[in-house]
Order: structure tokens, then C-alpha cells, then sequence
């Protein structure tokens, strides 16, 4: 399951920056996925990613924060309504660059300075059930795979996997 501490939260006027602090797994993406909408409804348009104590990033992960910047930035490039990625550690830079998720961010190194008048906020665990977890690597690695061919390729098995596990998770529910 996430950590409880694995996304930190600080709000501002115009933004929010999230903290990333261990591994960015499937166990922790229906937290983060539900965190980016809850930030989106509060009208929050720009977010900053802190990268700099993401020690890994799985796929899943990966994709549910490609999903999110292709739904910020439907053209693909990064504008002031979009995600910032700032600190990357070198593993994860090239995940994003050979899945092809890189070009939907802007990426940022250096001190992460932020304005004053931030404010924490305290993300929720869903405390997601092994149901709510596959259909979210599902729908994550769907969304690696409509980016190109490359990841299709790479990704069809594990996406026929998840599909069958979601499956029989329904029917037993």
C-alpha cells in the first residue's frame, strides 16, 4: 500500500506542488490519481512535481501522470496550464524520455523555490482495494500504449493481464 508520507502537498494562489518522496509504484498511483483530480476540481490548473526524493518510478505511476498532462495539455507541450517536473533523478528522466511521456512537461532543476504565502495540504489515502488498483494500472498502461507504437508493444501482455485480473475482481465482488 502507499505510504503515508510518500505525497506532501503545498497549495498556493495559482498552484499546487506536489511532493514525491519514495517509490512512485501502482500501490500509490489511485492515491495520486485521486489527488490530481480532487487539485483539478479545487480549480487548480499549474502543478509542480518535486522529483528530487522519487527514487522510482514504475509504469503504472508513469502513466497515470502522463494521462493527467495529456489531460491538462490535450496539444502535447507544456503550457502555463500544466505540470512541471522539477528534480528528476537521472532513472526517472529516462523513463519519461523511453516511453515517450517527456515532451507533455516541463522540466526543472535546481532549488525548488516557492512563493510565501503556501499552505500545507493533507492528501487522503484511499486506501484502494486490489480492484481499484488494476483499473488503475489498466487504465495507465492504455494511456502508455496510445502514446506510441513502441509502448503498445511493450505493454500488451501486462494490459491483457490486468484486464483478466479486473475482470475476475468484478465477478467476485
Amino acid at each position: 500500500m502507499a505510504t503515508p508520507n510518500l505525497l506532501s502537498v503545498l497549495v498556493g494562489k495559482n498552484f499546487a506542488c506536489i511532493k514525491i518522496a519514495g517509490r512512485a509504484n501502482f500501490a500509490s498511483s489511485p492515491d495520486f490519481k485521486t489527488l490530481l483530480n480532487e487539485l483539478t476540481q479545487k480549480g487548480y490548473a499549474h502543478f509542480i512535481i518535486d522529483l528530487s526524493e522519487c527514487v522510482l518510478m514504475d509504469s503504472t505511476f508513469l502513466g497515470v501522470l502522463a494521462g493527467f498532462g495529456m489531460k491538462l495539455n490535450p496539444q502535447g507541450a507544456p503550457t502555463e496550464r500544466g505540470i512541471e517536473l522539477h528534480n528528476a533523478t537521472p532513472r526517472v528522466s529516462e523513463l519519461l524520455e523511453n516511453l515517450g511521456a517527456a515532451h507533455l512537461f516541463k522540466s526543472m532543476t535546481g532549488p525548488l523555490i516557492l512563493p510565501d504565502d503556501v499552505q500545507t495540504a493533507t492528501p487522503e489515502s484511499i486506501h484502494p482495494t486490489h480492484e481499484q488498483i488494476a483499473r488503475t494500472s489498466l487504465e495507465a498502461h492504455q494511456t502508455l500504449m496510445a502514446m506510441s507504437a513502441e509502448n503498445a508493444a511493450r505493454f500488451k501482455d501486462v494490459t491483457q493481464f490486468l484486464a483478466e485480473d479486473l475482470k475476475n475482481l468484478e465477478k467476485a465482488s
